[in-house]
């Protein structure tokens, strides 16, 4: 005779049935007393560090695991990208079209006269992986935003621009909004909203190009991933970048 889980008296049943009362009995959701502490612990000991020092801080902390930085304003980023093309011999650059900053950048490499085939990820990495391990240079790929304190670049890969696009190629061009600069990681999550806007499969933090160390601490570069990391970093309108060149050594 079959019966409702509400009168199962088997295993299965008592512990489905704890379990629902379970649920009738929790209290109503709240901000877990973890969380508390911890953005009360940033709240008291985040420095109040102005823009121009948060991006000073970000160079330094870049450069000093070689990472290449271009200072540019939004207006010159793609002359920029055209001319880091040509310098490192860049023969496939592969980059997202369909997008605005992707446009901007084809379109610069077309004009500059550059030699660099531009390829798009526009097929299932199956269908031409051979290819994109063997003959592409260089991916160029958008960055969400930065944090100072570490001198790490947020990366948020989408359909547009796999993590394959920065992850693959033996060079990584990366551009990033100067104003996305962000003290520490806290304050980065909380200020962009991770919790609630729907975070990717894989949420990528670069703090230059890949590296690894063997049982001797040697420091080795390129072992896995890119070789080289290149920044186009926007300086905004409101900080000096001259100043902020003169002050970290970073190219202008």
């Amino acid at each position: 005779m079959s019966h409702t889980h509400a009168d199962d008296a088997t295993p299965r049943g008592r512990i489905l049935a704890r379990l629902r009362g379970a649920l009738t009995d929790a209290p109503a959701a709240h901000t877990p007393p973890a969380a508390t502490a911890v953005a009360s612990h940033y709240a008291g000991n985040t420095p109040n560090w102005p823009l121009a020092e948060r991006l000073t801080r970000l160079v330094n902390m870049m450069q000093s695991v070689q990472t290449e930085v271009h200072l540019v304003r939004e207006s010159d980023w793609p002359a920029r990208l055209a001319w880091v093309v040509g310098d490192k011999g860049v023969r496939q650059i592969l980059l997202a079209p369909q997008t605005a900053h992707g446009e901007r950048a084809a379109r610069a490499l077309q004009q500059a006269g550059s030699s660099a085939l531009i390829r798009a990820f526009d097929r299932d990495i199956e269908h031409w992986k051979a290819e994109l391990f063997t003959d592409i240079d260089a991916g160029f790929t958008t960055v969400r935003s930065a944090i100072a304190a570490t001198g790490s670049l947020v990366l948020w890969p989408d359909a547009d621009e796999p993590r394959t696009v920065s992850l693959v190629p033996p060079l990584h061009i990366a551009l990033l909004d100067g104003r996305k600069v962000h003290t520490h990681f806290h304050e980065a999550m909380t200020a962009e909203g991770w919790a609630a806007g729907g975070m990717p499969t894989n949420a990528l933090l670069v703090s230059g190009p890949s590296k690894t160390s063997d049982i001797q601490q040697t420091l080795a570069y390129g072992a896995h991933g890119p070789r080289a990391l290149v920044l186009l970093l926007i300086v905004p309108d409101e900080v000096d970048l001259t100043a902020l060149a003169t002050a970290t050594g970073a190219c202008a």
